[in-house]
């Protein structure tokens, strides 16, 4: 992919915190959402990619646009896959939460997973962790190793786990290991994403969560040289089905980083829409709007942190006011 994309990337990942972020605080999680959808599909359009969405809304039937499989771009130059999330964690940005964000991945053609809503089985830790984890091992062990690997003590560890009853054994047992819990309501790739970045207080995270979103935060994971260890979890024989039509034959079969996202070329983008560990959320002021945003390269290693000021007379591409 050329390099130079990046940054029109990053303008889809603004446009959707820009127009989404207006609803912050207000209740109205659908209402965001299509707000996001809305203005990161407008501007998809104007990105020289031929692209494929393969995660994203849903089925055509289920969302009429950034559905899976639609086309998108502005039909000339690079032919790639996107993952999209116009808006990661609804519930937070309804009720004014931190950890928001607009993402997206790209990469190559058939270089990414297509992961269908499903649940994933995930373990997520930097560098420290890679060869270390094991998704099949007791989370005491795996806490044991990645304190060996990192130079730390198990209490010195902390590990961001989805609130959910499927999780009180989970949270249980990292408890009695001796490392402390961030527990978070909804949304899972920032969490993710943080565990692979220095000085952000988040050293793993592990858990079940949406598979969808497994495979953006995989994208990020591989980008900063992290870990990443899943394994998908269908409920059905649908789900079933989908793993089987995706190449998986073995249910119980752990995905390292290169099954989630294949090649060396991946870009992770994400704008921060309320405040999180790693993005600043979305300011309106009087005359100009700020978005804080990250694009990384898995190709050169590069991290790139990007504040814009954007001229609020642009709400014609980004949204009305509210």
């Amino acid at each position: 992919m050329e390099r130079e994309l990046a940054l029109e990337f990053v303008r889809v990942t603004e446009a959707a915190a820009l127009a989404s972020g207006r609803l912050m605080g207000r209740g109205d999680k659908n209402g965001a959402d299509q707000l996001a959808v809305d203005a990161m599909r407008s501007m998809l359009d104007t990105v020289n990619i031929q692209g494929t969405v393969v995660i994203g809304e849903g089925e055509m039937d289920e969302a009429p646009m950034l559905y899976i499989g639609e086309q998108i771009g502005a039909g000339f130059g690079d032919p790639v896959d996107i993952a999209v999330d116009p808006l990661e964690g609804t519930n937070l940005i309804a009720k004014g939460l931190p950890g928001a964000i607009a993402v997206m991945a790209v990469a190559p053609r058939h270089c990414l997973l297509h992961a269908p809503d499903m649940y994933m089985e995930k373990i997520v830790t930097g560098s420290a962790g890679v060869g270390v984890i094991d998704l099949n091992a007791p989370i005491k062990e795996n806490l044991a190793a990645l304190a060996k690997a990192s130079g730390k003590s198990i209490t010195d560890l902390t590990v961001v786990v989805l609130d959910r009853d499927r999780h009180r054994q989970l949270i249980h047992d990292i408890r009695s290991a001796g490392a402390r819990i961030k527990l978070i309501t909804d949304g899972d790739v920032s969490p993710a994403v943080a565990a692979c970045v220095d000085g952000t207080g988040v050293d793993m995270l592990v858990g079940m969560g949406g598979a969808p979103e497994g495979v953006i935060a995989a994208a990020a994971v591989k980008c900063l040289g992290g870990e990443m260890k899943a394994r998908l979890k269908p409920e059905d024989d649908y789900q079933t089905q989908r793993m089987l039509e995706m190449g998986i034959n073995e249910p119980d079969r752990v995905l390292g980083l290169d099954d989630l996202v294949k090649g060396d070329d991946v870009l992770y983008v994400a704008t921060g829409i309320t405040d999180g560990d790693l993005l600043q959320g979305v300011r309106y002021g009087a005359l100009y709007s700020t978005t804080h945003s990250v694009v990384m390269r898995s190709l050169t290693g590069t991290v790139r942190y990007v504040t814009a000021h954007h001229r609020n007379d642009s709400k014609k591409i980004y949204g009305k006011r509210a």
